[in-house]
């Protein structure tokens, strides 16, 4: 078995992959809020038909996630400004964490591996080892966690002409 990777190593793999920014974070820096799936409810056009969408699982609470997600230590968070790349690159982390021995690395960010989620037309997932939920989707409010980390986000109110800010965790241990 290969040595783990650090938390250094991870973080630049992921600015190597194309990452504007990928701090780490421990426990006490996520930051849980159950109106994040206000927003999920009322706002998201996958609700109820994206595979990643917690409407999926509605036997598996936000009390519940936040529970699983306590259980790791620490993680990176990964900063790009298109979706594909972040979750590209968290992807990628999950998996060389994965490999060296952190065995139960997650992934979080908002799905983009399809143009159009094959849920919306009833079909199966196209990635089911690939997809992974948006970390906002399970009641991490990712503003606040972001900011207390000391990345930019904000709100948009010109999306096709300001700069996106996309996020994702890594939970790595």
């Amino acid at each position: 078995m290969r040595e783990k990777l650090t938390k250094e190593e991870l973080i630049a793999k992921a600015l190597e992959l194309g990452a504007v920014d990928a701090v780490p974070f421990v426990r006490e820096d996520i930051v849980y809020d159950p109106r994040t799936l206000l927003k999920c409810m009322y706002g998201c056009d996958d609700w109820g038909k994206g595979h990643t969408c917690p409407s999926e699982h509605p036997e598996v609470t936000l009390e519940m996630y936040r529970e699983m997600l306590t259980r790791y230590t620490w993680g990176i968070i990964v900063h790009a400004h298109d979706k594909h790349t972040n979750q590209q690159v968290s992807l990628e982390l999950e998996r060389l964490a994965f490999e060296s021995g952190y065995y139960f690395a997650f992934s979080m960010s908002d799905c983009g591996l399809c143009a159009r989620c094959a849920g919306h037309d009833g079909a199966p997932c196209r990635f089911p080892k690939k997809a992974r939920p948006a970390f906002h989707s399970v009641g991490i409010d990712v503003f606040a966690t972001v900011r207390r980390l000391g990345l930019p986000i904000y709100t948009l109110t010109d999306p096709g002409q300001e700069e996106q800010n996309w996020y994702a965790a890594v939970f790595v241990e």
